[in-house]
Formats: C-alpha cells, structure tokens, sequence
C-alpha cells in the first residue's frame, strides 16, 4: 500500500470512529446504555404496590401512605435515561386499582391524587404496572395458603383426595359460571381498556407500556413446601390465574397499540419459593427488607431492566 493510501485509510477509519461517537455507539451494551441513547421524557410511572415498591428503602414521594421506594423499577428506569427532576414523576400507590388511576385514593397515610393527572401533553413516556389488585390476587394467595395450612394437617392428601382446596373455593364463589376469577379478569380488561384510551388522549405523543407481574410462584409445588403452606393444585391454580391476569394486560396493550413489558419470562426461578440470595419476590414472611409476596429491592431491578430492554428493542 502506498504512503498516500494509508493517509487516506487513516482518515477514513478516523471520521468513521468520530461518527460512531457521534450517534452514540459505545461499548456498553446494558440495556440502560442502550435506552439512553434515544431516550426523551418527561416520564411518568403509573401502577400499584409492584411498582411503588413497598418497605423497600428508603420512602420517597408523597402521600407516605403510597409507600413508594426509591429503588423501584421506576426510579431505576429513570436513572438508566438519565431522567432527572422535572423529567421523571412517580405516582404509582401501594393497594391501587385500575379506578385509581382516574380517581383519587386513600391510603392509611394522605390521599393519592388521580395518577392519571400527572401525565400531560408533553409527556414521553408512561409505564403503566396494575391490575394485581382488580382481581384480589395478594388476599387470594393468603386464603390458599390457609386451605393449604388445613390441608397439610389433614393429612396431604392421605386422608383428603381434593389436592386445590382454594381453587374449588373461588370456583364455588362464582356461582353458575364456575370461574369467578376469570369474571375478575374480564372486567379489569374493560376498565383498562377504557383508562389506557384516557392515558392516549392526555398524551397523544408519548411511548406507553403496560408491565407484567414477574413470577410470583414456581411451576413445581414442592419448592413452596419450605416457605408457605400450599396444596399442588393450588400453586397451580394460582400460577395460572397471574399467567392470565398477564395474557390479558398482553392483549390489552396491544389492542391499544402499546408496548407491553414481559416480567415473568425473566423472572422464572427468581419466585418467592426459590432461595434467598436470588430471589425476586419476598414470601409471606420476607428475609429482606419488602412487603411480603411483593418484589425486593432484587426484583424492582429485574423488572427495570426487562422495561430498559424493551425500550431498548422498540428503537
């Protein structure tokens, strides 16, 4: 190669580096590094307990009744934006509703405004994490848990051949049609449909998703038997009924033309069941500091990297 040649192969590979930086490419391939390269607020975070991050410290935000972490998923979405003061608002409440985003809530502690009024037209991007709490799901597990207490002392099946004594409850508790807790589902995805419709036209330029529930419990009962009392069929029963309540809030979003964020698939092995050191969700009686059957400090971080991800894989 000739002296001039390599001069120019020089300057080419130069101005080529130059623009790489210039449009952001780094050596950092995390989610966060990757989101932030395109990423633009202000963002508002909407959604119950799994979001606000209860008993994870330290508290943050107003109403205190709220319980809302400063590590939550979206503090830690925030930050892996580079979003900061006006740029980012957390609204989300321990113990919301779908209604709750519309209206105002009461908690033990102040009262939550609408959390829909905090996003606007200038909005960028909302994260929406509900639902848990329309279908009754945390007292559901604490009713299975004593079925399966009951259960276990009459002998586990040795004397007592119904192995979901809590699935055969709610199945009672729906009259004709057999599964109350598909009605529960049903009429939250009529009330989403409408609040995510409210949530387009506030912000009609703004990037929405909707987030899953991670993992709750594992697809084998056993792994339970050391952390909580629950007959098999019931950790199936209630592995199933998030599984739905996920399908719906899947469907949902995209009938709405919005993203949905997969938890559950990143979050399997990380249940409340599974050991201490690598688990996501706290059981009834938490090892870390969390709300029991709500995501520690570990899981908001999982669950904030799984949006950081899909934000990232929309560019």
């Amino acid at each position: 190669m000739t002296t001039h040649a390599r001069v120019m192969l020089a300057g080419l590979l130069l101005a080529c580096g130059t623009l790489a930086v210039a449009v952001g490419v780094t050596d950092d391939d995390t989610p966060a590094a990757e989101a932030k390269t395109a990423s633009k607020g202000p963002y508002v975070a909407l959604g119950d307990s799994y979001t606000a991050g209860p008993e994870i410290p330290d508290r943050t935000g107003s109403p205190a009744g709220c319980d809302r972490s400063d590590r939550n998923y979206p503090a830690l979405v925030a930050a892996g934006l580079g979003l900061k003061g006006a740029d980012f608002r957390d609204v989300s409440c321990s113990g919301a509703k779908i209604t709750d985003l519309t209206t105002s809530q009461s908690t033990d502690d102040g009262t939550n405004p609408a959390q829909l009024k905090a996003i606007s037209s200038d909005t960028r991007l909302v994260t929406v994490g509900i639902g848990g709490n329309d279908i009754g799901f945390s007292p559901m597990i604490k009713r299975c848990v004593g079925a399966g207490a009951l259960y276990k002392l009459a002998g586990s099946g040795k004397y007592v051949s119904e192995d979901a004594p809590c699935a055969r409850q709610y199945a009672g508790d729906s009259g004709d049609s057999g599964d109350s807790v598909g009605q529960r589902i049903d009429e939250a995805d009529e009330r989403l449909a409408r609040t995510l419709t409210e949530v387009r036209r506030r912000a009609p330029q703004a990037r929405v998703y909707v987030v899953g529930y991670p993992a709750i419990l594992p697809s084998e009962s056993a792994e339970c038997d050391r952390e909580m009392s629950l007959a098999p069929g019931d950790v199936t029963f209630l592995r199933e009924t998030e599984q739905r309540l996920n399908s719906m809030l899947r469907e949902r979003a995209e009938a709405a033309g919005m993203g949905y964020v997969d938890t559950y698939t990143p979050s399997k092995g990380h249940d409340a069941c599974s050991a201490e050191d690598t688990r996501w969700i706290e059981p009834l009686v938490p090892r870390s500091p969390a709300a029991a059957m709500h995501p520690n400090e570990r899981g908001e971080r999982g669950m904030a990297d799984a949006v950081l991800h899909t934000l990232r894989s929309a560019l």
